[in-house]
């Protein structure tokens, strides 16, 4: 079979492969991100690179089907022992890893054994999105802020019994967002920002968060696709660098229940033309209007987006009022309780301007997201949606008549909510299409089931180190 791969990109093997020998990479992991939100992997030699750029690295179509817990389910379309794909290297995304030496990096997409595109891969899926968006004449910007808590990894523990030790602990004692917590990892963040600089991550900040142990990296914005696979690379870099520094990182929604939990918020940005659309002179919150159609598309579709963007039982118990993870279905300029923020920028800044969801977190697949936000805000532009006035305030201290006065509905409060939600979108399941929308609805409904009787501290501990 010969690869989907066109010719430039295979002219273009040699010089990969002769960079990779003289920079000692002997092992190139090839990522995708399943429909649970796992990052899984194979490993192929590094002069066996030229070989995966013709023909591929072999691998099952059952990984769509697999639970966050490694369990597989099925859907109508995926499932089972039979069949294969073929897992092709982004030759351009190579990446040498800095805390792993010996190894580098390349994020894969998928393609069945015909050379036709796997329906249920979601690069292809961010891709096809961001095509769609090019196409109506929109330069899309994405980043994504990643929030991970760090702890001592237990001397010799089992990683069986992960769920056996509570309270973690944690190596930075610091108040919230505190400068201590800086000075006790100072030597932790140097390697963790260095490491992502030399990836060709251009790290804007790293901070403590709020919960203990916690941490937020942000990213420069780029095309979609290259902000998933950033996404991807900057929690494998930091899951990397806290080995070398005998600690471990989770970046799962909820690491110990009642507590604030891991968010891994998406920023984006619309231009046209080279116009910025956050810069409309004259118009309300400076929004051109299909930035308007586009942020209300966004925001129409949030409660089936959570199925996407908040993907495990576990997100749901980070999702409280007042905690600033935006669990009300409304926007606000620079309102942090807001689902979706507005961020106006400087005024004097032409670039400047951006939206946040706040609401997503770090279980959820980045490429399901972005192509998932894109065909929600291109389907606000095709309706002409409207947004309604931004909110000042924090919903989840109004009274329900009040909230109900000014339009506010809570966003859905469970998986099995957002998954409802989820299967009943028209818009996404026209974009993802029949395959890949399965898959996605039959391992959220295996979640659902999987922890259904399980109470918040046992759901937390069992989902913990999956992410």
């Amino acid at each position: 079979m010969g690869s989907p791969a066109d010719a430039e990109q295979r002219g273009d093997v040699r010089e990969a492969a002769a960079r990779l020998h003289a920079e000692g990479v002997r092992t190139l992991a090839l990522t995708w991100v399943d429909n649970a939100g796992i990052t899984r992997a194979k490993a192929i030699p590094a002069e066996r690179l030229a070989h995966a750029v013709r023909y591929g690295v072999g691998m099952s179509p059952v990984f769509d089907v697999f639970t966050s817990e490694d369990a597989i389910t099925e859907s109508a379309h995926l499932g089972g022992p039979a069949g294969d794909l073929r897992l092709f290297p982004d030759l351009e995304r190579i990446t040498v890893l800095a805390a792993q030496p010996g190894w580098a990096w390349a994020p894969a997409d998928r393609y069945d054994q015909d050379g036709t595109p796997h329906p249920a891969c979601q690069r292809q899926f961010a891709r096809a999105m961001a095509d769609r968006a090019t196409a109506a004449g929109l330069d899309l910007r994405m980043g994504f802020e990643t929030e991970w808590v760090v702890t001592r990894a237990p001397q010799g523990h089992d990683p069986a019994e992960d769920d056996a030790y509570e309270p973690l602990d944690y190596p930075c004692a610091g108040p919230a967002y505190g400068m201590t917590r800086i000075v006790e990892l100072s030597d932790y963040l140097r390697d963790v920002t260095e490491a992502l600089s030399v990836q060709g991550i251009e790290v804007h900040q790293v901070h403590p968060e709020y919960a203990p142990g916690q941490f937020e990296v942000s990213c420069a914005p780029g095309d979609p696709v290259r902000a998933a696979d950033d996404a991807v690379l900057v929690r494998e870099t930091v899951r990397a660098v806290s080995a070398r520094h005998h600690l471990r990182a989770s970046f799962a929604p909820a690491v110990v229940a009642g507590a604030v939990g891991n968010g891994c918020h998406l920023h984006f940005s619309l231009n046209r033309a080279g116009a910025s659309l956050h810069r409309a002179p004259d118009a309300p919150w400076g929004l051109a209007p299909d930035a308007v159609a586009f942020l209300a598309g966004t925001l129409g579709a949030l409660p089936a987006l959570l199925a996407v963007g908040c993907p495990s039982p576990a997100s749901y118990l980070r999702l409280q009022p007042s905690h600033w993870a935006g669990v009300y279905q409304c926007w606000g300029v620079e309102n942090r309780e807001a689902a979706l923020r507005l961020i106006p920028g400087a005024p004097d800044d032409p670039d400047g301007g951006s939206a946040e969801i706040k609401t997503f977190d770090g279980a959820a697949n980045p490429y399901l997201v972005v192509g998932s936000v894109i065909a929600a805000g291109l389907h606000g532009i095709e309706t002409g949606a409207r947004l309604p006035a931004p909110e000042t305030e924090d919903p989840g201290t109004l009274g329900v008549r009040e909230r109900a006065r000014r339009g506010i509905v809570r966003l859905p409060g469970t998986l099995t909510e957002a998954t409802d939600r989820f299967e009943k979108s028209g818009p996404l399941h026209e974009a993802m299409g029949k395959v890949l929308h399965g898959a996605v609805l039959a391992v959220r409904r295996a979640e659902e089931s999987r922890f259904a009787d399980v109470d918040a501290e046992e759901l937390a501990a069992a989902t913990r180190w999956r992410w």
